[in-house]
């Protein structure tokens, strides 16, 4: 099905739906996610549907992930986040920490096709407290007009004698202690069987050693595709989301490596104590549907977690002539080299490799 008619066909349905609710009985939820391209495709397949739909409003927040936040305000008592879009590694830890509340699997919609939801979700998505709703990954790309014969590898990015110039990473240890590890030829399938050593932990920011004096450090998703624009950094890493915007719908002449990505999940968590728990958790239940999911593939290049919805992902939103489907990190050819987050590791030793890359950060 292609996209436009697909969420036409969701507008019009909600539009419909929604003559018959009464304005006096309408809610509001905070929704928080990454921002960007990433959050427009969340408004246009999941917020102005649900909207439509309910009548309910919804305001939008942006954050740069992590559960302090979150933690902060379920402590204070004061939690004014309805439902919040987070990587799995922090949905586990703030459902070990009572900072979640928890979601009944069988309440969620069955699929499209009618296959209950515990069976439609890819495996891996569903948790205690969590509901994925995309599978994303962290890349790494540079602008092919300023490099005919660009990186092709992991390795690539890391040497900067035979591709001189500034690196863009993502200011923290995740993703970054994996990146080094692979560059320096460790296989990926056996990234996190070295990283779980004080040997391997070593190894890793030796590596990163190897550029830091090259590195252009960002927080925020939209940063990398703008550090390429502008010519600050030579390459960077990325959500792969965020490059594909660029390139599909500003026509930025930048190019994906798919060498060494590190595919992650993103899902849906409520706060422990929401003040709208209910409205929370009925949006999460309607966006985590097998065609809202299936709309939002279409605007970004983040695969659907619902095995129904794939077979609804169309073209490009804005460029029919876009095929989506290369375009996501689980097609065949992006996973040749390709690392899953380990959220267990994750969860584990975060703390303790955040204290250790902001103490090699701040040896300068």
């Amino acid at each position: 099905m292609k996209l436009k008619s697909l969420t036409a066909s969701i507008l019009a349905a909600g539009i419909l739906a929604a003559t018959s609710v009464n304005a006096a009985d309408a809610g509001a939820i905070t929704v928080v996610s990454w921002g960007g391209a990433y959050t427009k495709s969340q408004v246009e397949a999941y917020h102005k549907p649900w909207v439509a739909e309910t009548g309910n409003t919804i305001k939008s927040e942006d954050y740069n992930g992590g559960i302090a936040e979150i933690k902060a305000q379920v402590e204070a008592g004061n939690v004014s986040w309805d439902i919040v879009d987070v990587e799995l590694s922090d949905a586990i830890r703030a459902c070990d920490e009572g900072l979640l509340e928890t979601i009944d699997h069988a309440s969620l919609p069955k699929g499209a096709d009618g296959t209950p939801a515990t069976e439609d979700f890819i495996k891996g998505t569903l948790y205690e407290c969590a509901v994925a709703n995309i599978v994303w990954s962290t890349i790494f790309a540079y602008d092919k007009s300023k490099m005919k014969d660009g990186p092709k590898t992991m390795a690539d990015f890391f040497d900067t004698k035979k591709f001189p110039g500034k690196r863009g990473l993502r200011k923290g240890a995740k993703v970054n202690l994996e990146f080094a590890l692979m560059a320096d030829g460790v296989a990926a399938k056996d990234v996190y069987e070295v990283l779980a050593t004080p040997e391997g932990v070593d190894r890793a920011f030796a590596k990163l050693d190897t550029i830091k004096g090259d590195v252009v450090w960002w927080e925020a998703g939209a940063q990398p595709p703008q550090l390429l624009a502008d010519g600050e950094v030579t390459m960077t890493t990325a959500y792969n989301g965020r490059i594909f915007n660029a390139v599909a719908g500003e026509k930025k002449p930048f190019e994906i490596v798919w060498d060494g990505q590190i595919w992650d999940l993103d899902l849906w968590v409520i706060p422990k104590g929401a003040k709208n728990k209910d409205l929370a958790m009925d949006f999460l239940k309607f966006s985590t549907g097998t065609k809202p999911l299936a709309a939002q593939a279409s605007w970004i290049s983040y695969g659907p977690a619902r095995k129904s919805s794939g077979p609804l992902v169309g073209n490009y939103a804005t460029d029919d002539t876009i095929d989506m489907a290369p375009q996501m990190p689980t097609n065949p050819a992006n996973l040749a080299n390709a690392v899953q987050s380990n959220f267990e590791f994750w969860a584990d030793n975060a703390d303790q490799l955040k204290e250790r890359f902001n103490a090699w950060l701040a040896k300068g």
